[in-house]
């Protein structure tokens, strides 16, 4: 007889990105889904609150909320969402040693359930952590890629269609480099229905839409005062989540392991990737002009700088 079970994912971290990715994957019908968190009652609690939306939201799928890693066996996908949220005032790489811990400790967990399953990191600093994993998962470096280009490319196209006064659906937008300060927007290969951006408005604009997507998270986590964005990280990290379980070779900005591309090696960051069920199909080396490299670089530089700092800190532990 024809098995009948159902594909899984594990959402790691059950704060306000990760309960909403739990809501997305379930009402999108992409999967089961298992979220855990170390607050016992919290994931359970979430878990019975989404499950009694199904009947209005029109899914099946089951949703669990637990505190022990042997519930979350053979999952397809893990997204690690755990770690301290940015608060005002702090950076991402403020969050350095107490997310690395806990990064460390949950790849470690899940790991031990899911040997095959494709890792997603949402966790800041989002490159730095993306790296953690991978060298504690012991995993092949397309199965675990970062969140965070996706995000910051849904940002800038968002900023371009207030801009322009265009509907979202027709612009394109590019964001490749590390999720902070240094993240490289590219004009030239974001578009409006295939137009580039570059032809539509002039270079003080553009350098306001940079400015203000480069700060996008902080800029929400100034206005909320007590938290920081959940809803565009849950929506990046669900369509991710859908391109891997779907097999869908999308063509989506993501913190890949670079091993030559770009000039640069043994670092992860956001460049241009093929994402399927094997995780990272193939990385895309996009021609960029001189400034924009330079541009990659300093931003990998600074990736690379605290990666070091990470695993030093993490060694005096």
């Amino acid at each position: 007889m024809a098995s009948c079970t159902q594909v899984q994912v594990t959402v790691i971290g059950a704060g306000n990105v990760g309960s909403s990715l739990a809501q997305r994957i379930a009402e999108k019908d992409l999967a089961d889904v298992v979220l855990l968190d170390v607050v016992s009652g919290r994931p359970q609690g979430l878990a019975l609150d989404l499950i009694e939306a199904r009947g209005i939201e029109r899914h099946n799928r089951k949703i669990s909320g637990t505190i022990d890693y042997t519930d979350t066996a053979n999952s397809s996908v893990v997204v690690i969402t755990a770690g301290l949220p940015r608060k005002p005032g702090l950076s991402r790489d403020d969050l350095l040693l107490t997310n690395a811990k806990i990064v460390r400790d949950t790849v470690r967990g899940a790991i031990a359930h899911s040997p095959d399953a494709v890792f997603v990191i949402v966790t800041n600093p989002l490159d730095v952590m993306t790296y953690l994993a991978w060298k504690t998962s012991g995993l092949p470096a397309h199965q675990v890629m970062g969140m965070a280009g996706v995000l910051d490319s849904a940002r800038f196209q968002t900023f371009i269609a207030m801009e322009l006064n265009v509907s979202a659906a027709d612009v394109h937008a590019t964001v490749l480099g590390g999720h902070g300060d240094l993240m490289v927007p590219l004009p030239r290969y974001s578009t409006v229905g295939g137009i580039p951006i570059t032809e539509l408005m002039d270079q003080a604009t553009l350098d306001r839409l940079i400015d203000r997507t480069r700060n996008g998270g902080a800029e929400i986590v100034e206005l909320m005062q007590t938290g920081s964005a959940f809803f565009a990280p849950a929506s990046s990290a669900a369509l991710m989540v859908e391109a891997i379980l779907h097999n869908q070779s999308r063509l989506l900005p993501v913190a890949a392991y670079l091993q030559g591309e770009y000039g640069l090696n043994d670092v992860f960051i956001g460049v241009p990737c093929r994402i399927g069920c094997q995780g990272i199909e193939n990385i895309l080396e996009m021609p960029l002009t001189e400034s924009e490299r330079e541009a990659l670089h300093r931003s990998a530089q600074s990736v690379r700088q605290n990666v070091d700092r990470a695993l030093e800190l993490l060694g005096n532990t």
